[in-house]
C-alpha cells in the first residue's frame, strides 16, 4: 500500500482506518475499492473481512438498497433452494477465508478473549443469520474479491442487474 493509496482511503472513509490489513481490490487506475480488514482490532472482534471503501460504488449500492432490493433478494433466497445453497456456501467460504488470513497469534488471542465461536458463526459482513442479507455493500465487496465459481452470488446478481462494474470510479 502506497502513502498515496492510504491517503485516498482516508479520504474515502473520512477517517484513518483501524484494522486495515491490505487493499483487497482496486480499480485498474489503482483506486482502492475494497479493503481487507483484521479480524481483531484493539482486542475487539471485527468479523467483516472485506470493506467497500469506494464512495462511488457505495453511493450506487445505497440507491439499490433504498429501492428495496434487499427484501427482494431475501425473498428469492426463501423460494430458490439452489440460490440459497450457493449463498450458504458463500458464507462458509467467507468464514474459511477469514480464518486463513488470521495469524496463529491472532487466532490464539481470539480464543483467549472468548470470540472463537463468533468467528465460526458470523458470515459475510458479520451476519449470524445466513438466510438474510445484511448489507449489499459487503456482498459486493466479497464478490469483487472472489474468483471463478466461488464468487458471491448476491454480488454477482447485483453486477448482472445493475452493471456496477461500469460505474466510473473517481473516489
Amino acid at each position: 500500500m502506497t502513502p498515496e493509496q492510504l491517503e485516498r482511503i482516508e479520504q474515502q472513509l473520512g477517517r484513518t482506518p483501524r484494522g486495515l490489513a491490505e487493499i483487497a481490490y482496486q480499480s485498474p487506475d489503482g483506486i482502492p475499492m475494497v479493503l481487507r480488514m483484521a479480524s481483531l482490532v484493539d482486542d475487539k472482534p471485527f468479523p467483516t473481512l472485506y470493506w467497500l471503501c469506494s464512495k462511488d460504488l457505495h453511493k450506487a449500492i445505497s440507491q439499490i438498497e433504498t429501492a428495496g432490493w434487499v427484501k427482494q433478494i431475501e425473498h428469492e433466497l426463501e423460494i430458490d433452494a439452489e440460490l440459497n445453497a450457493r449463498y450458504q456456501q458463500n458464507h462458509r467460504d467467507y468464514v474459511d477465508t477469514r480464518d486463513r488470513y488470521m495469524s496463529r497469534a491472532q487466532r490464539q488471542r481470539i480464543t483467549e478473549l472468548g470470540f472463537s465461536q463468533l468467528f465460526q458463526h458470523y458470515g459475510i459482513g458479520g451476519i449470524a443469520q445466513w438466510d438474510k442479507v445484511r448489507c449489499l455493500h459487503m456482498q459486493y465487496a466479497h464478490y469483487l474479491c472472489g474468483d471463478g465459481d466461488n464468487r458471491n452470488v448476491i454480488g454477482a446478481r447485483m453486477e448482472k442487474e445493475f452493471s456496477l462494474s461500469s460505474i466510473k470510479i473517481l473516489r
